[in-house]
């Protein structure tokens, strides 16, 4: 059994993202329609031990990094009881978890014990209407309650994910500056993407040059990142306790090394974000397949990996939404 996963255009695949749940508490408008209701059947749904199972065979083929996603993976009862079944194995190396932080305040401490390594947060507003318009929801107060646990819990860098809305909130963007590097978090600041009809509404923003230009007004200095740091350009403050980051997915797209793929709560391997190659493992798993079954059959979708996206090409492509898609 080869202890790596190789794609066609010789990218090793490292990096699982799995997503816990398609439910949110929280209604973005990139994200989830209003009054959106078609979601995954729970009995759909991979338990906790098919959940670690699957996990642990794609850790075995070399996988280093697990992120546990959803919708908002804090509404998935029992989540703590997932993350002690995986922490431990061997060659996990980084088992981090995305949330929008509504939930955190009461989970951050018992995620920490169970052995979540890192969080990232998502939040695109410090303003509280702001934060409404964008979430669909009144709960900034929460987010903030959420973070301070997390830091009270000794999770160390927290990340924030914003999302840049043209019209939206990109006023937002140096007060989310300022907070970061006072509370000394690592904000990213993200290009929307065309998923669903939702993303796909969401006008083009090219934050190429935003980095750059953040830098030199908050006295910012490059940071150089190990290769396998992700898709994020950093800056940090001349201390090094907070940073900043611009992912380009759509301006200056990452494809030539991706090194991830993304299992959605039933079970569905999706080899690309922008396409719909995909393996069902769920189904074949709940058949009775062998470990060495299931290894073949991660393999194959491995060797079927797409080359590169085609949001620009092609956006009206992805009809599922982000939180379908698992983060």
């Amino acid at each position: 059994m080869s202890a790596e996963l190789i794609d066609p255009f010789n990218r090793r695949i490292d990096y699982l993202r799995v997503s816990v749940t398609d439910r949110c508490d929280l209604r973005c408008t990139y994200c989830l329609p209003e009054g959106f209701k078609d979601f995954e059947e729970p009995a759909h749904w991979l338990d906790h031990a098919e959940m670690a199972r699957l996990i642990g065979l794609f850790v075995q083929l070399g996988v280093g990094k697990v992120r546990l996603t959803g919708g908002e993976p804090l509404l998935r009862r029992g989540l703590t009881d997932l993350v002690s079944r995986i922490a431990p194995l061997p060659g996990l190396r980084d088992l981090s978890l995305s949330s929008n932080g509504t939930q955190l305040a009461r989970h951050a401490q018992a995620l920490k014990t169970a052995g979540v390594t890192r969080l990232n947060i998502s939040l695109d507003s410090l303003n509280p209407d702001c934060f409404a318009r964008i979430t669909g929801r009144d709960g900034l107060h929460q987010v903030i309650a959420g973070l301070a646990a997390a830091k009270a819990a000794g999770f160390a860098p927290i990340k924030l994910n914003m999302v840049v809305l043209a019209g939206q909130n990109l006023d937002q963007i140096e007060p989310m500056v300022e907070f970061a590097l006072r509370e000394g978090f690592v904000l990213r600041l993200i290009e929307p993407m065309p998923l669903g009809h939702t993303g796909q509404r969401m006008p083009a923003i090219d934050l190429t040059r935003l980095g750059e230009t953040l830098a030199a007004r908050f006295d910012l200095l490059p940071r150089i990142m190990p290769h396998d740091a992700g898709p994020a350009r950093y800056w940090t403050d001349p201390a090094g306790s907070a940073s900043i980051g611009v992912i380009t997915p759509m301006s200056q797209h990452f494809c030539e090394s991706c090194n991830r793929v993304r299992l959605t709560v039933d079970g569905t391997l999706l080899l690309c974000l922008g396409q719909e190659a995909r393996i069902e493992l769920g189904p074949l798993l709940r058949a009775g397949a062998s470990d060495a079954e299931l290894i073949a059959a991660i393999q194959a979708g491995i060797a079927s990996k797409p080359e590169r996206h085609e949001f620009n090409e092609a956006p009206q492509k992805i009809v599922r939404f982000m939180a379908q898609t698992g983060g």
